[in-house]
């Protein structure tokens, strides 16, 4: 075997192991770049989630905050239109025959009595003439005077003569009583 038979061999031996070196570094670069690719897949698909998580977060956030301001205006226009109930009732009972008041007022003016046996009648502008008038016609109310006029809608409030006890049967009186006991059913019959 000549030198040159050698030199090939070795040259042969040299590319052999160059092609193996080559293989086993594509192999390894392939192994690389998969699991680079995987990697990447895998931040992908989590920034891709991260972004849906955070966009429904989001509008979950904007359309509960809507439906807040909704239901703010909802029961500020609810409760504007209760507030408009209660005035037209108050006017309502107002704006009844003066036979009415009358009744009521002496039907008042005798409950009181039973608690406070002498003391000042205050009443509005409209009903002063008729609480003296029935003041006059009643003795079980001899112990009354006529005080000056309340700003009430009609009724009464009595005053001890001592100014200790004071009795409130203003008719805006009994209908906080019915409005705050009756409020939720009147709610529901309206909003329902």
């Amino acid at each position: 075997m000549g030198l040159e038979a050698v030199v090939n061999e070795i040259r042969e031996k040299g590319r052999k192991e160059v092609e193996a070196v080559r293989a086993e570094t594509r192999a390894e670069v392939e192994e690389i770049l998969k699991d680079a690719q995987a990697r990447a897949a895998e931040i992908k698909l989590s920034a891709e989630e991260e972004a849906d998580r955070a966009a429904t977060h989001i509008t979950n956030q904007e359309a509960s905050a809507a439906n807040l301001v909704v239901k703010r205006q909802v029961l500020n226009a609810q409760k504007t239109l209760l507030d408009q109930v209660y005035s037209a009732s108050l006017a309502a009972v107002g704006d009844l025959p003066a036979e009415f008041h009358e009744k009521a007022l002496t039907d008042l003016l005798k409950r009181a009595a039973k608690e406070i046996k002498k003391g000042v009648v205050h009443a509005n502008e409209r009903d002063i003439p008729v609480v003296e008038k029935i003041l006059g016609e009643t003795k079980s109310l001899s112990g009354y005077t006529v005080g000056d006029p309340a700003e009430i809608s009609g009724g009464v409030i009595i005053e001890s003569n001592d100014g200790e006890l004071q009795i409130d049967y203003s008719y805006g009186t009994f209908l906080d009583e019915v409005w705050e006991s009756a409020l939720k059913d009147a709610s529901d019959i309206l909003f329902a």
